[in-house]
């Protein structure tokens, strides 16, 4: 039954009327198909080839913002306060542009950048070396972090943990001493009240 079924249908294309149909409508129909498979194709590369350059504009753009944030922090203590108000504005929209952008460890890499902003703004009385070292290091990170996302994550995790652990001291001494002078007030306040 099958293969009655089977030699009917290699009949009927070896007929001239399965020959028509076939090169008429069965060919064109599978050559426009293959087509408009094949345009799809190109167009899925071609937007995600468009997609990435795009992501990668947008991901140059903001660590030269942060950079150029970083050359102002270089030399604060020069700046006047309407300079300073300004840069400190790019400084934080330059930090969001760099956590909005859909890489991994770009949260890390802002945390990163505005410590090392902070740090500069710190060192900058004219232009000091220490300040010009951690610029030179922020560059060099950020542009390693902009090709190399993942493996720059690890570093800045790793500085970003030494940071705080490093500032953990020095926090926790001054709450000792507000808590001890805190103390002292209320007990002079005390005997205060009790003469």
């Amino acid at each position: 039954m099958v293969l009655e079924w089977w030699n009917d249908i290699v009949q009927w294309f070896a007929s001239a009327q399965g020959r028509t149909i076939t090169t008429t409508v069965i060919l064109p129909f599978v050559a426009i198909l293959a087509a408009g498979l094949f345009a799809g194709l190109i167009t899925r590369g071609a937007i995600k080839r468009f997609v990435a350059h795009q992501d990668r504009e947008a991901k140059a753009s903001a660590v030269a913002a942060l950079i150029a944030s970083g050359r102002k922090a270089a030399v604060w203590n020069s700046l006047s306060a309407q300079e300073k108000s300004h840069i400190e504005h790019q400084t934080s929209e330059a930090e969001v542009r760099v956590r909005l952008l859909p890489v991994s460890g770009s949260t890390l890499a802002a945390d990163w950048a505005a410590h090392h902003i902070a740090s500069m703004k710190r060192n900058s009385a004219a232009y000091s070396f220490q300040a010009e070292q951690s610029l030179a290091e922020m560059q060099d990170g950020l542009i390693e972090w902009q090709f190399k996302p993942s493996r720059a994550k690890k570093l800045f995790s790793q500085d970003l943990a030494a940071w705080k652990y490093e500032t953990a001291k020095p926090e926790d001494e001054l709450i000792d001493k507000q808590n001890a002078w805190a103390a002292q007030q209320e007990t002079a306040v005390f005997e205060t009240s009790k003469a």
